[in-house]
């Protein structure tokens, strides 16, 4: 892997590269300051221009939600005290563009556009500011759900994202964690399932729509209207939940 100075010396390198690198570095615990200040001193205008798809979006957001929180976390654990934990996530830890931007603002604002943080997904936030409404996507998908790691234990695993292998990681993320927290009892037909599902379920379709993802992952049956119920989520902070690139 290229090291940070290489990187910011050449003419290639694009927001999404910075990004997914910064993310690498990270997880790798290597020094990411150079990384850190070349996505702060990013042009505001030319990071618009870059962000021209939504795949090119939700691969630069998560990846920079997720390098984020994990490098705010080791160094403060006790922003996850449950007592301030809310408050951690409304801190604007994240610098790019110029701009300081909480973890609720990159989440609610760009990756599920400009959704209230509170509505469930049935309600969008009014008047956003220009930065969010430039860079936010144009389609929200569900699945960014199973790829946003807040820090807590029962979060999906941190993944590394790119724009061109960004549909087949969101299936597999999708796939594998809703497997791994959707138990189904056939005996009172209810499907036991990750809060993620009720804390948006407008982002999922409502309870119609979480039952045809769950067909369509082949969890509950097919012809049944299956009862639903939430799992109590596990926010033990965990900083080792993640998948390294071969």
């Amino acid at each position: 892997m290229p090291d940070d100075t290489s990187l910011l010396n050449t003419a290639k390198v694009n927001p999404n590269t910075l990004s997914k690198e910064l993310l690498l570095a990270v997880l790798r615990n290597e020094n990411s300051q150079d990384l850190q200040r070349s996505l702060e001193e990013l042009d505001a205008e030319s990071l618009h221009l870059h962000l021209d798809t939504d795949k090119k979006k939700m691969a630069f957001w998560i990846n920079l939600y997720n390098a984020n929180i994990i490098t705010a976390l080791r160094a403060h654990p006790e922003y996850y005290e449950p007592a301030v934990r809310s408050d951690f996530f409304k801190k604007r830890l994240i610098s790019v563009a110029g701009l300081q931007l909480s973890f609720a603002e990159v989440e609610h604002g760009l990756i599920r556009k400009s959704q209230w943080e509170y509505g469930l997904g049935y309600f969008r936030t009014w008047f956003p500011e220009n930065f969010e409404r430039q860079n936010r996507v144009n389609q929200v998908d569900y699945r960014a759900h199973f790829a946003l790691n807040c820090g807590a234990k029962d979060c999906p695993p941190v993944a590394v994202y790119t724009p061109e292998t960004l549909e087949t990681q969101l299936q597999e993320q999708t796939r594998a964690y809703l497997t791994k927290t959707t138990i189904f009892d056939k005996a009172s037909n209810t499907a036991k399932v990750t809060s993620l599902f009720s804390w948006f379920r407008g982002d999922f379709g409502g309870k119609n729509g979480i039952r045809k993802i769950l067909k369509e992952q082949k969890l509950i049956p097919q012809k049944s209207r299956v009862k639903l119920s939430y799992r109590n989520y596990d926010w033990t902070l965990d900083l080792n939940n993640y998948i390294l690139p071969n």
